[in-house]
């Protein structure tokens, strides 16, 4: 199967805290929820649609796994049920089991080799969303084949990103680029094989 990072980002590569206002406010970051106002964008939420109804299930970072799950189980609605549905492996080295949401099961101790062993098996495509932390950690051992980015008109200035400093200096080929009709560009990108070396830690 392959990995393959699903994330909303902006201009200047942010991907911290895109849905609330309050979804993440680490190291003080006030401008969540930045991708709110464009939330129904149709070529986004299409190929986020498509992607995720093939999907093979989900590979989270623990504070994304228990924010996004802790959210929908209380919000309701048709994305719990997928949520709670689809497998889910969870990276983390704090976390026990059993976890608190159906069908997930803990990656702890070396989570690249976890992975690595993950994608080594048939099946479906497993998606990570947000968990910029796991990306870091998996990206440097080529275990991440595709990037799909929904890149909005917007730059904050701040904020966690997804190609933060440290990455050594990677190339990627482009495919599928869509410019939505609320100016969102929708692209695939898969690191070259010769762009093995991502991220420093």
């Amino acid at each position: 199967m392959r990995i393959v990072a699903i994330e909303h980002i902006t201009l200047d590569g942010v991907m911290q805290g895109p849905g609330r206002p309050d979804e993440d406010t680490r190291d003080g970051f006030a401008h969540g929820g930045w991708a709110a106002e464009r939330a129904g964008d149709e070529a986004v939420t299409s190929e986020w649609g498509r992607r995720l109804a093939a999907s093979g299930g989900y590979l989270l970072g623990r504070r994304t796994y228990q924010e996004v799950l802790g959210h929908w189980n209380a919000e309701g609605g048709p994305f719990r049920d997928a949520l709670n549905n689809a497998p889910k492996y969870v990276a983390s080295g704090t976390l026990t089991e059993p976890l608190p949401w159906p069908n997930s099961t803990l990656l702890g101790g070396d989570v690249p080799a976890a992975v690595a062993a993950l994608r080594d098996t048939p099946g479906d495509d497993l998606h990570i969303m947000g968990s910029g932390g796991l990306i870091k950690s998996l990206a440097p051992r080529g275990l991440v084949d595709e990037y799909l980015l929904c890149v909005h008109p917007v730059v904050l200035g701040s904020g966690r990103r997804l190609f933060a400093e440290g990455f050594a200096p990677s190339a990627f080929d482009v495919d599928d680029v869509t410019t939505s009709a609320g100016g969102i560009l929708v692209a695939r990108y898969r690191p070259r094989p010769s762009a093995g070396a991502g991220h420093g830690s």
